[in-house]
């Protein structure tokens, strides 16, 4: 897979983990890993960047004698959400004229 396609989808997916509820580096793996495999390697700049682009905001929280992280999707996390469901249909639509023949020949 292309590389930019997988690194926006990953933002997306990271995004739609914390849509629901905020939550913390390691939840949101577990949460992704039934859809996508996401290491903590790679998980971390993501949030970064996400972070940085005002798309997710970030708490600390004592737990357990140590600080955790609570992610929360801001206004523009969820406009970047609905940008990506509305692009999703152009996508989609590519995805059947390029298998167009192959459903054809079936």
């Amino acid at each position: 897979m292309d590389m930019q396609l997988k690194r926006g989808l990953l933002d997306i997916c990271v995004l739609a983990a914390i849509k629901q509820e905020d939550s913390y580096g390691y939840q949101i793996i577990k949460d992704i890993k039934p859809y996508v495999e996401v290491s903590e390697s790679t998980l971390y700049p993501i949030l970064r960047r996400l972070e940085n682009a005002e798309q997710l905001t970030v708490r600390s929280v004592e737990h357990a004698g140590r600080l955790r992280k609570y992610y929360h999707i801001t206004s523009f996390g969820l406009e970047r959400i609905a940008a990506f469901q509305e692009e999703w249909k152009e996508i989609l639509s590519i995805y059947q004229f390029v298998t167009r023949e192959e459903s054809e020949n079936v």
